[in-house]
């Protein structure tokens, strides 16, 4: 293989022992020298179009991780870091990057970048938790981790929070919108259903204690069409007898404790005027689906109506 070619399929820069391992041989990068492929340090090799932070990360033997590699991974993520996330085994990775120490696989063969579950690992002990969770969610709904994977190798004290966030990873969540809505009304003791199926509506994101619909839109309507489209799902939603709440991105990610006390408010109304018909004799309740959420501990925090809303605890095994 021709060092270019090698140096393409390695994102632009790579250091020697990479290319030889795909059959570049020293004749074959001396005449890339020759050619143009630049040297920026001793043992590294890069095309002249290479992106500058990644022959950084090859030049100082660094490997992307935690947040900063979500993005290789098409993980959910619900906002980039200032800093760079990396992982050096030796030496400082400098004011401008946070540094991660303890790989527990090998890194991606042809990038500079932490495996998946090592990304993960990061994640659960350095983000806060709703990051976190998106993350892992993501890789878990697409089969490409499991969570007993990565609690086998989050043992002791210290991973205690990143335990308790694994706790809270469920399958089926189309959208980290639906992960997160999910996760907030089971901290605040509530009943989800997600993917619930509605004849002639179809799949709603979310049912809670068996009657109340929840919505999720993380777009921005353009479409009058869609707008159309989510109105009359809500019409024949109450056509059924069911309520219907609807929640965008602004709602799930930066205003949860607001709609988590607006689904309380319209539960216990719907709830005391389901006892009022029972009372009357008519069968005005529906059968409420079984909490489906692992108990774990939460650490005392941002309360809505006398719930924790705060963020998992770590603790002692």
């Amino acid at each position: 293989m021709e060092a270019e070619e090698a140096l393409r399929r390695l994102g632009g820069a790579a250091r020697r022992p990479a290319m030889t391992r795909l059959g570049v041989t020293d004749a074959a990068l001396r005449r890339a020298s020759r050619g143009g492929v630049l040297q920026p340090a001793r043992g590294v090799y890069a095309l002249a179009s290479a992106d500058a932070a990644h022959v950084g990360l090859v030049t100082n033997r660094q490997l992307l991780t935690c947040i900063s590699a979500a993005g290789f991974y098409n993980l959910w993520v619900l906002a980039s870091s200032d800093s760079v996330h990396v992982y050096q085994a030796r030496g400082d990775a400098g004011v401008a990057a946070i540094q991660h120490r303890g790989l527990l696989l090998p890194a991606h063969p042809y990038r500079p970048v932490a495996s998946l579950a090592d990304v993960l690992i990061h994640a659960l002990r350095c983000r806060p938790w709703t990051e976190a969770l998106v993350m892992v969610e993501c890789a878990v709904g697409r089969g490409d981790m499991t969570v007993d994977f990565l609690l086998r190798r989050l043992k002791g004290k210290r991973n205690g929070k990143a335990r308790a966030v694994l706790g809270w990873v469920d399958r089926g969540a189309e959208s980290l919108l639906e992960t997160l809505a999910r996760t907030h009304f089971r901290l605040a003791g509530i009943s989800v259903q997600t993917q619930f199926y509605l004849e002639g509506v179809g799949y709603v994101d979310l049912i809670l204690e068996g009657w109340l619909l929840v919505e999720l839109d993380g777009r921005h309507h353009s479409d009058w069409a869609q707008v159309k489209r989510g109105h009359r799902r809500g019409n024949v939603s109450a056509v059924k007898g069911y309520t219907v709440l609807r929640y965008y991105y602004a709602d799930v990610v930066h205003n949860p404790e607001e709609m988590v006390q607006e689904v309380l408010a319209v539960l216990a109304r719907g709830n005391r005027s389901r006892r009022r018909h029972a009372e009357q004799g008519f069968a005005g309740s529906r059968e409420v689906h079984p909490q489906e959420s692992k108990e774990l501990g939460w650490e005392s925090g941002q309360k809505v109506a006398g719930r924790d809303m705060a963020g998992p605890r770590g603790g002692e095994e």
